[in-house]
């Protein structure tokens, strides 16, 4: 299950509650240009429509080596995969807790290319302070510990 692409900024801004796996929707070109490593998923969300998964504003560059695919937008919005049941139950999580759906990596799983979602709550400010000084206090232990054996 190898990743293709992570939204690391995610986790410096949410705080995640709950991932779900999602099948994405795609052309031929983009799944190269994503095994390419051609992906960003940076300022990227989930969007629930019409009882319908939508990623939206991420970016798939264009297939270097295909032609004719000049026309092609390449932060179109792309169909998630998922569950009449999934998508219910992320809606009334949404709607009643306040949450949002980001995605956080795009990995292969079985030769097929999967998107984990995460619902999220945002960070305020101090919030993302003491998460910064909780990595960099275990990061100074790790290194204690790692001298002193």
């Amino acid at each position: 299950m190898p990743t293709l692409a992570s939204n690391r900024k995610a986790f410096h801004d949410y705080s995640i509650e709950e991932t779900i796996e999602a099948g994405l929707v795609l052309s031929g070109h983009e799944v190269k240009s994503i095994r390419g490593g051609q992906v960003s998923l940076a300022g990227a969300y989930v969007t629930i429509r019409a009882g319908e998964g939508w990623l939206r504003n991420a970016y798939i560059g264009k297939y270097k080596q295909a032609s004719g695919l000049d026309g092609i937008d390449e932060s179109r919005e792309r169909k998630l995969l998922l569950n009449k049941k999934e998508i219910l139950q992320l809606q009334d999580q949404m709607k009643s807790k306040g949450l949002t759906l980001i995605p956080l990596d795009i990995y292969t799983s079985k030769g097929r290319l999967k998107l984990k979602v995460g619902l999220a709550r945002g960070k305020k400010q101090f919030d993302k302070r003491t998460s910064i000084k909780k990595k960099e206090l275990k990061r100074s232990l790790d290194r204690t510990l790692r001298i002193r054996v």
